[in-house]
């Protein structure tokens, strides 16, 4: 079973920044995307970025240009770089790892990331 550990969130001004950290239990050999979603309250998770084990990275049209998301493969870890934060921003953010290989997704925990106005 893998576990992902997520870091990072926290309480932060409008027009601040915020770097999310997401770690895997274990190595990923296989192709794999990892990606952060977001879930405010009452709604569902949606999608903020995810990037391909090649380095391919997507983003939602609400984060581009703000947002980067990176990875380290050999540490098994995604990170989220969020900049010029907005109230809007402020949800719950969860870290996955899709292998795709055995169609398998695994969550993180979740993070609160709130800014204020």
């Amino acid at each position: 079973q893998v576990q992902l550990v997520e870091s990072g969130g926290g309480l932060v001004q409008g027009g601040g920044s915020l770097r999310l950290s997401c770690g895997a239990s274990r190595r990923f050999f296989s192709s794999n995307v990892m990606g952060w979603y977001r879930q405010f309250p009452g709604k569902q998770r949606e999608l903020v970025a995810d990037i391909s084990s090649g380095g391919s990275a997507n983003y939602a049209d609400s984060v581009k240009g703000r947002f980067t998301i990176s990875r380290d493969n050999a540490k098994n870890t995604v990170y989220l770089q969020m900049n010029s934060l907005k109230p809007e921003d402020t949800a719950v953010y969860y870290c996955k790892i899709s292998d795709l290989v055995l169609h398998r997704d695994y969550w993180g925990q979740g993070t609160q990331v709130t800014v204020s106005s």
